[in-house]
């Protein structure tokens, strides 16, 4: 959908979020967003929590973590149990995904309603303690209150627990969640340690760049796999990043940072910019 409103675009699906030929297992879902996270988390097993749930995963089965589509994930999912989505799964029943696809999930039952939303990427303070870990979440638009709450779908009471987690993860307080933007201009200012980012063993400014990229797409309806790389991610590595390239992303922090007002703006760098368009052999 060509449209200069933010909130008209944001509210329609894209090529990720499409439910197509499963549009009508949606027609039932509620409306109040605690109860759709709990269908969110009813669908999908993380594949990083999975052992802390009890849950030996073969091979064959972390490969649904690479699904990326909706319609590919909701095929598996009914294929694996046919119920109505909104029942909860036995937890060997569940997609196997990560919390770009808790975010994404939630993300496609707000759009299926109406009510804008996008997924974000960035980091969240509340896994390990002193670290930001690279993270997905899913804001949308509170019409009422005119402003974008963000949630975070994939911390169910298990995790809730196990995190000592003292926020509402449905109405994130500032600082919980840093969206890509906030961890650059953080780290640029000098106000955090860019090794504090990341996860595994990658961390840094090259890493938060590359969560910057994926952030400025998933505001142009582009929701990346974590993994997803091409163009203006390929140009950074771990060494030292050329003085041009953080200007670059100096900018496009400053985009993804800002209201709706700016959504011209990063609708227009994203269509004139070659590097951020998809590479020949990617697949959505």
């Amino acid at each position: 959908m060509e449209t200069n409103n933010p909130l008209q675009y944001y509210a329609s699906h894209s090529v990720m979020t499409e439910p197509a030929e499963y549009q009508h297992l949606f027609n039932r879902l509620p409306t109040d967003i605690l109860a759709l996270c709990e269908i969110v988390q009813g669908l999908i097993l993380h594949t990083h929590w999975a052992e802390r749930y009890g849950v030996q995963l073969s091979e064959e089965r972390q490969q649904e973590e690479n699904l990326r589509k909706l319609t590919r994930q909701l095929a598996k999912i009914m294929e694996l149990d046919n119920s109505p989505i909104t029942v909860a799964r036995p937890l060997e029943k569940r997609i196997i995904g990560t919390c770009r696809d808790f975010s994404t999930f939630l993300t496609a039952f707000l759009r299926h309603q109406g009510i804008p939303a996008r997924a974000r990427c960035g980091f969240g303070t509340y896994f390990m303690p002193g670290k930001a870990e690279d993270h997905w979440t899913c804001q949308y638009w509170k019409a009422d209150e005119a402003r974008w709450l963000t949630v975070d779908a994939q911390i169910d009471r298990f995790q809730h627990d196990a995190l000592s987690i003292g926020f509402d993860t449905h109405d994130m307080p500032e600082g919980k969640f840093l969206s890509a933007g906030q961890a650059w201009q953080l780290c640029r200012a000098g106000q955090a340690d860019p090794q504090t980012f990341g996860i595994f063993d990658m961390h840094g400014m090259w890493f938060i760049a590359g969560n910057l990229v994926r952030d400025l797409l998933s505001l142009n309806k582009i929701e990346l796999l974590p993994w997803d790389v091409w163009g203006m991610m390929a140009e950074f590595k771990q060494e030292e990043l050329s003085r041009s390239y953080v200007e670059e992303m100096d900018r496009v922090a400053t985009l993804t940072l800002a209201g709706n007002e700016a959504f011209p703006e990063i609708r227009a760098f994203y269509e004139n910019e070659e590097r951020l368009q998809p590479a020949e052999d990617w697949q959505p």
